[in-house]
């Protein structure tokens, strides 16, 4: 692969959960390859301090404060972009939550709704304000779903999330069909075990004892001997998913897991 097909020069990139994680660290990366990106969370501290280091990079960022579950807020954010750089050609819908795991009984319909708002709605609302810009000149949209809901389903109490991520991989192959007469790509990306802050906003609740209890004496994850990946691997998926490179690759999930999902679903 040459690495001219890499390169993302006068295009605009949106990164929703940019703030941290996966979403900064392909931030960063399309940055790297010469995309204006707009990094986008709910925190204003992270999204500025991840512009800053595109910028003392040498690249171009904007940063944008806002929650994804929020209509108006979205419409906003992607607003600005345009009044900014006037295109908007790749789209990486990052922003999720964890949530609540726990038994099916015990989860509110309240902490249901926030998992699904973050994860799915708030994909829906990014890609929805996207595509007027997307359509003009075709581009990349790249869905952030995860193993879970799409290869594993041994997660016991994650009933919220795996739903919310299998609703993201069906939304990605519905869009691929109806935007691909605009040259708009639409994939997904399932991330397995990356060390990332996701963690911090899960909440699990009364799982002991619940499900069934499967060992892997040589780790769950085969290629690197149980070791979880890093953001930056997922990164680099996102880039090439994004360039020239992946022109004919549309309606379609890739699974970044060292194998994971092949073992544990």
């Amino acid at each position: 692969m040459e690495g001219s097909t890499l390169r993302l020069d006068d295009r605009v990139a949106l990164v929703t959960g940019g703030g941290s994680g996966i979403g900064a660290a392909a931030a960063q990366m399309l940055a790297a390859h010469g995309a204006r990106v707009a990094v986008l969370s709910r925190s204003n501290d992270e999204v500025r301090a991840v512009s800053e280091e595109i910028r003392a990079a040498g690249g171009e960022a904007l940063p944008l404060a806002a929650d994804v579950t929020e209509s108006e807020a979205m419409a906003g954010a992607i607003r600005r972009i345009g009044d900014r750089w006037g295109r908007l050609d790749i789209v990486l819908a990052n922003a999720g939550i964890n949530g609540v795991w726990a038994p099916i009984e015990e989860i509110a319909p309240a902490e249901w709704d926030r998992t699904l708002d973050t994860n799915l709605k708030g994909t829906f609302l990014t890609i929805k304000y996207a595509t007027p810009y997307l359509k003009a000149r075709g581009g990349s949209v790249i869905v952030t779903s995860s193993v879970n809901g799409t290869r594993v389903f041994s997660n016991t109490g994650a009933t919220a999330y795996a739903s919310s991520k299998a609703g993201q991989v069906a939304m990605a192959k519905m869009l691929a069909v109806e935007l691909a007469p605009y040259r708009v790509r639409v994939n997904g990306i399932c991330p397995g075990a990356i060390e990332t802050e996701i963690g911090e906003n899960t909440e699990r609740r009364s799982l002991e004892g619940v499900g069934v209890r499967v060992e892997y004496p040589e780790g769950r994850i085969p290629l690197t001997s149980g070791r979880p990946g890093h953001a930056q691997q997922v990164a680099e998926l996102v880039l090439f998913l994004a360039s020239d490179a992946a022109s004919h690759i549309t309606g379609t999930e890739i699974w970044i897991d060292g194998g994971e999902s092949l073992i544990v679903g």
